[in-house]
């Protein structure tokens, strides 16, 4: 089971698995509502390295990013539950509307995002590439989204 860290320990928790060789993955997301595509696209993500860190958009961040009704669980519970599934080694709650100030911290060998992402527009790849990391976008799966869940909901 993964980890919930915060903002301010994340550089110290890395230090030791980093100075040991392990190959750090980083995404981003706000995750509210974890579906099937979520899933399937945390397990690729993992496959990529040795650790996996998720960086969970804050409540404030996502009802900036969504709108007045979202998210639909709070911030605690997204983190928890993301830390509990078997490809993600640790979460953040990240406060701002981009995870660049975090992805700063963590310092990944490689960053990804889903396939609705272009490289050049994913943030903090400029930064990773610049040390020598990788910026990749996976697979996005296909109608598999929170949207269109709480659409079908309210039908």
């Amino acid at each position: 089971m993964g980890q919930v860290c915060n903002l301010d320990n994340i550089e110290t928790t890395l230090a030791p698995l980093r100075a040991a060789g392990k190959k750090i993955v980083f995404t981003n997301g706000c995750f509210d509502l974890l579906h099937v595509g979520h899933v399937r696209y945390l397990q690729e993500a993992q496959k990529l390295g040795d650790l996996l860190v998720v960086g969970v958009n804050s409540d404030a961040s996502v009802k900036r990013l969504k709108g007045p009704t979202r998210p639909v669980q709070i911030e605690a519970d997204r983190a928890e539950i993301l830390a509990a599934l078997n490809a993600v080694d640790f979460t953040v709650i990240f406060t701002e509307d981009t995870p660049e100030n975090l992805i700063h911290k963590v310092r990944p060998d490689i960053l990804v995002k889903g396939g609705d992402w272009k490289i050049d527009s994913i943030v903090g790849a400029p930064f990773v590439m610049s040390y020598g990391g990788q910026v990749m976008s996976l697979q996005f799966v296909d109608g598999k989204s929170t949207t269109k869940l709480i659409e079908k909901a309210q039908k």
